[in-house]
C-alpha cells in the first residue's frame, strides 16, 4: 500500500468516528430532554444500554427491555456460531427488532403521537428524536 492510499485509508476512518462520535452526541442530547420531560436525570442518556433501559421504563416496562436486549445479543452470538444455528440467531435478532418497532411506537404514544410519528422515529430516528426532546410535547406516560 502507498503512502498515499495509507493517508486516504486513516483519513476516512477519521471521518467515520467523527460520524459515529456525532451520532451519539445527538443520540445523548435528545434523550437528555425527553428524560428530563418525563422527569428521570438527563444523565442517564450517556450511559449505552442504561439509556434504553430508562426508556424502556419511562414507556413500556423493563421487561421488555430484556426481552429485546437479550434477543438481540444473544441472536447475534449464536448466527456467527454455526449454520445450524443461523436460522436461530435471525429468529432471536428479528423478534428484538419487533420488540424495539413496539417500543418506539410505546415512545410516540407517550407523547401523544401516533403511527406517523412511530415511523418517523424508526426511519429517520434523529431527526425525530431531536424533534421530540426540543418540541413543546408533553409527557404523558405509558399509554
Amino acid at each position: 500500500m502507498s503512502d498515499a492510499a495509507a493517508g486516504i485509508f486513516v483519513g476516512m476512518m477519521g471521518l467515520i468516528l467523527l460520524m459515529i462520535a456525532a451520532w451519539y452526541v445527538i443520540q445523548a442530547i435528545a434523550y437528555w430532554r425527553i428524560f428530563s420531560k418525563a422527569g428521570e436525570a438527563g444523565w442517564k442518556a450517556l450511559i449505552p444500554i442504561y439509556n434504553t433501559y430508562i426508556q424502556y421504563k419511562l414507556t413500556w416496562n423493563t421487561q421488555m427491555f430484556l426481552v429485546f436486549f437479550l434477543g438481540s445479543s444473544i441472536g447475534a452470538y449464536i448466527s456467527n456460531l454455526d449454520n445450524s444455528f443461523s436460522i436461530v440467531g435471525t429468529v432471536l435478532a428479528m423478534a428484538a427488532g419487533v420488540v424495539n418497532w413496539v417500543a418506539l411506537h410505546k415512545l410516540s404514544l407517550a407523547f401523544g403521537h401516533g403511527i406517523g410519528y412511530t415511523l418517523g422515529l424508526f426511519f429517520l430516528n434523529p431527526i425525530f428524536i431531536l424533534l421530540l426532546g426540543f418540541s413543546d410535547d408533553q409527557y404523558q406516560g405509558p399509554q
